[in-house]
């Protein structure tokens, strides 16, 4: 493939998923405040809304992979795309009125289940089809145009999500997540299948592969903490704080991930992913531990920057070292399992950050985000010293 056919697959990959995924980032920092604001729940509630459409995602995860390796990978984000749109306007009857709240949280749970199911199809059906279009060698590239499309919609979407919500009430935000998936349905629709790659040796069983890539996977569990803590309570912890810009906090985690995607996007296909996981996990921990100390709300704003500029490129430079262990006929389960390990991080921690939050107070939950990125430095370590060659002293003897 030429660069220029290369890089117009790339362009076309992040502006779709860029545009499609709004539908997901419009609703994030929306969902927790309609519980707390709108339904008058508990902050756990709000925290559980926007966890669980994870739960979803973990479960399917298995399912996407095996359809995206045997069946067909473009079906396999097509049909997430169907899924975003269905579960927009399932959530949009949550706001229906003269509803009781437990049947309006009821409703919001079944949108947000389905949700998740579009997650697990779009994310594995999406990378699985590049990788066999455009050749794993650009496995890099291609992951870290993925997140910077998915997260960059963060820096429009978490704003425009609460200004429509402000102004226009829940539905209307549905309403918007309900049509964007369109557009990546209809820029996809004329791509062309990729076949299946076929096996030439005995599969492995979807528990061994997760046995081969835990610690990749751990790590982007313990990275993934700080951002679901952040989508979820940053607007609700600003407006505790009686600071200005509760949107901004959001959009500075986009920017800082975008940021981080463009400038060193091709690092973990030159020196490793191992070593680019590591600094990215540093500069995450410095994120949370302003956020949960931050005296002002600039403070708090510059944590959250430093969070994107941390967590944007462990998905990739964890992916890159996945690619290396996995076969090409089980990459789709492979990176089924691999994210899954992120949806554990999603699924869990806004509902305990919920806790958290209740029991002390909305700064305290950085404070779980901060300790899970030292953990992720920790796991990330040991793969820098198990790599590391042994000296054998008996080899002058």
């Amino acid at each position: 493939m030429s660069e220029i056919s290369l890089k117009q697959s790339l362009v076309k990959l992040g502006f779709a998923l860029f545009l499609t995924y709004l539908s997901v980032a419009m609703a994030l920092p929306v969902v927790s405040v309609f519980v707390k604001e709108v339904l008058n729940l508990p902050n756990w509630l709000g925290g559980f809304a926007v966890g669980v459409s994870f739960v979803s995602t973990i479960i399917s995860r298995k399912y996407a992979g095996d359809f995206a390796d045997t069946k067909s990978s473009k079906k396999c984000f097509m049909v997430g795309f169907l899924f975003y749109m269905i579960a927009a306007l399932v959530c949009m009857g949550a706001s229906i009125t003269g509803l009781s709240s437990t049947v309006s949280f009821a409703i919001l749970i079944v949108g947000r289940l389905l949700l998740g199911i579009g997650e697990s199809m779009t994310t594995v059906g999406i990378p699985s089809w590049h990788f066999s279009y455009l050749g794993p060698v650009h496995s890099g590239k291609i992951l870290s145009v993925l997140g910077m499309a998915m997260y960059g919609a963060f820096v429009f979407g978490g704003p425009l999500g609460l200004t429509l919500y402000k102004s226009f009430g829940f539905d209307s935000v549905m309403l918007a997540s309900s049509i964007m998936p369109i557009i990546g349905i209809v820029m996809f629709i004329t791509s062309p299948e990729v076949a299946p790659h076929k096996a030439i040796e005995a599969k492995k069983s979807f528990l061994k592969l997760l046995g081969i890539i835990w610690k990749q996977g751990m790590a982007i569990t313990l990275q993934g903490v700080g951002f679901a803590i952040l989508g979820a309570f940053i607007s609700l912890y600003f407006k505790d704080q009686g600071w200005p810009y509760a949107g901004i906090g959001l959009s500075l985690f986009g920017i800082g991930f975008v940021i981080s995607r463009i400038l060193f996007s091709s690092l973990p296909d030159k020196i490793g992913g191992v070593k680019v996981a590591l600094v990215s996990l540093v500069v995450e921990t410095v994120g949370q531990g302003l956020l949960w100390i931050a005296p002002y709300y600039s403070l708090a704003l510059l944590g959250a920057l430093l969070t994107g500029l941390g967590c944007s490129m462990i998905y990739p430079a964890m992916g890159v070292e996945v690619i290396k262990k996995i076969s090409p006929e089980q990459r789709g389960t492979a990176f089924g399992g691999f994210a899954m390990f992120q949806d554990v991080a999603y699924a869990f921690s806004a509902p305990i950050g919920g806790i958290i939050a209740d029991k002390f107070s909305y700064s305290s939950t950085f404070f779980f985000g901060f300790i899970a990125a030292v953990c992720g430095i920790i796991i990330v370590r040991s793969m820098i010293i198990n790599d590391l060659p042994i000296n054998n002293t008996d080899s002058n003897v």
